[in-house]
């Protein structure tokens, strides 16, 4: 628990949610994070990027798909952790991309990423394990069908 008198650090982050094409229905890269964790690729802006810049420099980094469109914002979460003692306040905002799939995935090993997958909205959505993370993915399979990507 914090007490009131507690600084709180702000860090900010982008992900995506990058979407293909399989067969009648739509799948969503997932990775499996250091922990053991499925969850979306994401991470920090470097220099002077925008958030849609960071989170498709993110999901290439992570996962080496090159998504060919960044659609809208999906959603911006938040969390609190801590990270050395400190009580850091993290803001994520996720972007829905397109693939086409062609691109075989491969993990960011150095990073700790250990396994990324194509999997179907409603198995990504049982994987994932974070509540917050879980609504982006149920979002995003609602926005790709508002959208109609055909």
């Amino acid at each position: 628990m914090r007490s009131a008198a507690e600084k709180t650090a702000v860090e900010t982050s982008a992900g995506g949610v990058v979407v293909r094409r399989a067969g009648q229905g739509w799948e969503v890269l997932v990775i499996r994070d250091p922990y053991g964790n499925w969850g979306l690729p994401k991470g920090h802006p470097e220099g002077r990027e925008t958030l849609e810049e960071a989170a498709r420099r993110e999901v290439e980094e992570e996962t080496g798909v090159v998504p060919e469109s960044v659609g809208p914002l999906v959603e911006r979460i938040d969390w609190f952790f801590r990270k050395q003692g400190a009580l850091i306040h993290k803001y994520c905002s996720f972007f829905l991309m397109r693939s086409d799939g062609a691109t075989e995935p491969r993990p960011q090993e150095d990073e700790g990423i250990t396994e990324v997958r194509w999997l179907p909205f409603n198995e990504a959505e049982s994987r994932i394990v974070y509540e917050n993370t879980r609504a982006v993915v149920k979002r995003s399979a609602d926005l790709v069908e508002e959208l109609d990507w055909a």
